[in-house]
């Protein structure tokens, strides 16, 4: 009888070479993370050397948001066109040449130019993986994979921001990029070595030498192989009007608006704490330890609702630490007597707001079919990273403006309450109305 190779998938326990592709997924993502918060870590030294302000900087902190925005939208409908796997190779190409060109910048347009360029890849690398995940993943792993591919975020700006205050103790901001530029380099070909096409592209697309390339990759993983491939589903095209089409134009909006509004929330902690620890009167390396801690707390928070969505429904998960995230990053603003309880605060800030932004992805995987899942979650992540890209900027023009800490914190709060009203008006949707998502 002739089976369905994603229902194979669905199905059958994940063998090693399923279990490598998400771990290398989880790899690119930690590298997402170091590139992305590397002008972070960087910020301190570049505002002392060229003597820029507040609401400049967070002008610089925002532009590899923007070309993340439009790396997700752009890069993850072309994931869908041509493959998952073609697309990471070339955003991995985008992101070592931006990490390289950094250190030669000698001005902040030039700077602000080449992390825009990074951004392209930073922003298209997560539509990709998030969906290579969703489809190599069975059906009663697949939130958890997800989720676990998420929490290589925070474990990148762990390990990479311990290197990077080491680095910024030792030398200069500029050193940072070239460490990330290298990393980067070297997961080229580990990519291109390890990570087979995506069965689930394969089948829907047909490219040439799809049905031995399934097969090739049935083989490898030890599951068996078909003898022909099913029709592709029709009416679904890979393109971004299909995403407002009518059985998916509710999911897309609420999705977009709930990533979007919370996403500012999460890029205030993780861009403006080593700023904000500088002007407190630490050393830019002791901020840099402060942000560690922020990102310790971001793993703790995927972790725990990485093995939570086996047990609990996935909503109530995230509905959980958007309300949390609220709460203690305004609690964060309030100010703390010591280093140390700055580092705990900004830990319980990044624990629920990165279980949050978790949560999300592990939700924009399940909320769309395999013909628009590169769309979709690009969609999703890049107009929502245009709250990211907001997020740096909103808190600089309120710092200029003579805005306190404590009232900036709370202002920045606000994203993941809407999140959560947004997130409570998809529910009800499926509920009344048996939404896809």
């Amino acid at each position: 009888m002739q089976q369905d190779p994603r229902v194979i998938l669905d199905r059958e326990p994940m063998r090693r070479l399923q279990v490598l592709a998400v771990g290398l997924c989880v790899l690119l993502n930690a590298l997402d993370g170091f590139d992305v918060l590397a002008i972070s870590f960087a910020s301190p030294g570049i505002a002392a050397e060229w003597g820029i302000d507040r609401a400049a900087l967070g002008l610089v902190l925002s532009m590899e948001l923007i070309g993340m925005a439009v790396g997700s939208v752009l890069i993850g409908n072309l994931a869908d066109r041509i493959g998952r796997r073609p697309t990471i190779l070339g955003c991995l190409v985008v992101m070592a040449v931006g990490m390289a060109a950094a250190p030669l910048s000698g001005s902040v347009f030039a700077l602000s130019m080449i992390r825009l360029f990074t951004g392209l890849g930073i922003g298209g690398m997560l539509a990709c993986t998030n969906a290579m995940v969703a489809e190599f993943a069975n059906l009663r792993n697949r939130a958890l994979a997800v989720a676990v591919m998420a929490a290589g975020y925070p474990v990148g700006a762990i390990v990479g921001g311990s290197i990077a205050s080491a680095l910024l103790a030792s030398g200069g901001w500029r050193d940072v990029f070239t460490f990330g530029a290298c990393v980067t380099a070297l997961f080229l070909p580990l990519t291109w070595w390890l990570l087979p096409e995506s069965i689930g592209f394969l089948v829907q697309k047909r490219p040439p030498n799809a049905l031995a390339r399934v097969n090739q990759t049935l083989s490898k993983m030890g599951h068996a192989t078909v003898d022909a491939l099913p029709a592709p589903v029709t009416g679904t095209a890979a393109s971004l009007r299909a995403l407002f089409s009518p059985g998916l134009v509710g999911t897309t909006v609420l999705l977009t608006a709930a990533y979007f509004a919370h996403i500012m929330t999460f890029y205030f902690i993780l861009k403006w704490v080593p700023k904000i620890v500088v002007d407190m009167g630490y050393a830019p390396s002791t901020a840099g330890g402060v942000l560690v801690w922020a990102n310790v707390g971001g793993l703790a928070g995927a972790l725990a609702l990485s093995l939570l969505t086996r047990r609990v429904p996935l909503r109530l998960l995230i509905l959980v630490a958007l309300i949390g995230s609220a709460a203690m990053v305004a609690w964060f603003g309030q100010g703390q007597d010591s280093l140390r309880g700055l580092a705990l605060v900004a830990a319980c800030a990044g624990f629920f707001t990165n279980a949050g932004v978790v949560g999300l992805y592990a939700l924009i995987a399940q909320a769309f079919p395999t013909a628009v899942r590169g769309s979709g979650t690009g969609f999703v992540i890049g107009i929502g990273r245009g709250g990211a890209a907001l997020g740096p900027i909103v808190a600089g023009a309120l710092f200029a403006a003579g805005a306190s800490l404590p009232m900036v914190a709370i202002c920045m709060a606000l994203g993941s309450g809407i999140a959560a009203v947004a997130l409570l008006a998809l529910t009800r949707r499926r509920q009344v109305g048996g939404a896809t998502a």
